[in-house]
């Protein structure tokens, strides 16, 4: 328990003053009234570094984040003096909500997490304390308390944080897919205007109830959310960011339409190239930063592979999943399977059963529990 000053029995320390130490959710609000034989449909995923000591806290705060970010902490500060940060999550069916709160620190997710990381997720953020400052493109985005930002997991991106605290709305690539070339367009940019504001009220509304929301709820709050984010970021993108943000568009339309023909088996470079009405070397171009067209396809169904085999509701056998990812032969999926993430799908099918279902391996494997990875991969 913290106390009103500020202060934190467990680090020993106090938060920095500007930074307001308050448990989840941030403003006391009523809460509505619920028959007592339907149960609240949301159960809080939890991290803190606060229990640990000081010259622990930042990696396991670094551990956590991996598969998102690489963080880093300031010029002159030193793991020694502590890191404190928390998260609490929300698995609002496809959407993960996170509460965070954290001292100041720099992120990054560059070329070589985008290639081996699962996550390929739409990311809205409504920033309570602090400032943020993020670079994509060569171009930065600087969002402050009250403000909200939006940016897409699928391209890379670099940034620093003071002190702040903020809500975290994360929605999978495959619920908005129809709207990908808009969003796409928006990508690291400041959400502004009347429809930005109402987001803001909703996430707001949402965030004191997330306790109490029902199963039948859900649903309409995933739509309702999604909606206002397309809705948002269809009217504050530019309309003319030049020609890179014309390159990501053009990206995001080979993306998706990977996505759509994923199984498919005339999904070839030349059958993309007629679709998309571009030429072989412009594809090649395109795809140049992900290993190639065929690299990129073969990951995307590797990954898809990932999502059926930790899905507990899918009782596919394994052979089926292999021969839908493109693999006739069993031994050739499980070896490939392997290379990409360490463990056979065998291996990875076994932990759907247990409470925390693998991950894919990243550069920097957390070592204090489950990381925001998991949270983000269990709500796809």
């Amino acid at each position: 328990m913290v106390t009103e000053s500020g202060d934190d029995p467990a680090a020993g320390r106090a938060w920095p003053p500007h930074l307001e130490r308050r448990r989840w959710p941030r403003e006391p609000a009523p809460q509505k009234e619920h028959r007592a034989d339907v149960p609240p449909a949301l159960v809080p995923l939890r991290f803190s570094t606060h229990d640990l000591p000081p010259n622990e806290q930042f990696r396991s705060w670094q551990s956590h984040m991996a598969p998102l970010v690489d963080v880093h902490l300031p010029d002159g500060k030193s793991e020694e003096d502590g890191f404190l940060g928390e998260q609490t999550g929300w698995q609002l069916g496809d959407i993960l909500i996170v509460q965070q709160r954290a001292q100041a620190c720099s992120y990054i997710r560059d070329q070589a997490m985008l290639r081996s990381s699962p996550i390929d997720h739409w990311n809205v953020g409504v920033l309570r304390s602090g400032r943020t400052w993020t670079e994509a493109n060569r171009h930065v985005t600087e969002t402050g308390p009250g403000e909200i930002f939006f940016r897409s997991l699928g391209y890379p991106y670099r940034g620093r944080m003071t002190d702040s605290a903020a809500v975290l709305v994360f929605l999978p690539y495959e619920l908005l897919t129809r709207d990908a070339p808009l969003l796409q367009n928006a990508h690291n940019i400041a959400l502004s205007g009347s429809l930005a504001e109402l987001l803001v009220s909703y996430i707001n509304g949402l965030e004191a109830n997330l306790g109490s929301l029902t199963v039948e709820e859900v649903p309409r709050i995933v739509r309702t959310i999604g909606d206002m984010v397309v809705a948002c970021a269809a009217s504050s993108a530019s309309s003319d960011r030049g020609q890179e943000q014309t390159n990501m568009g053009l990206m995001e339309r080979a993306h998706r339409y990977i996505h759509l023909n994923l199984h498919s088996d005339n999904l070839t470079p030349d059958v993309m190239c007629r679709a998309l009405g571009i030429s072989r070397t412009r594809l090649y171009q395109l795809f140049e930063t992900s290993g190639g067209v065929f690299n990129y396809i073969r990951r995307r169904r590797l990954l898809q592979a990932y999502a059926d085999l930790t899905n507990p509701t899918d009782n596919r056998p394994i052979s089926e999943i292999a021969e839908a990812a493109g693999f006739d032969v069993a031994a050739n999926f499980t070896r490939a399977f392997n290379h990409e993430f360490g463990l056979s799908p065998r291996e990875v099918r076994k932990t759907i059963a247990t409470e925390h279902p693998a991950m894919p391996p990243t550069r920097s494997m957390q070592r204090f529990g489950t990381t925001i990875g998991d949270w983000l991969t269990r709500a796809r």
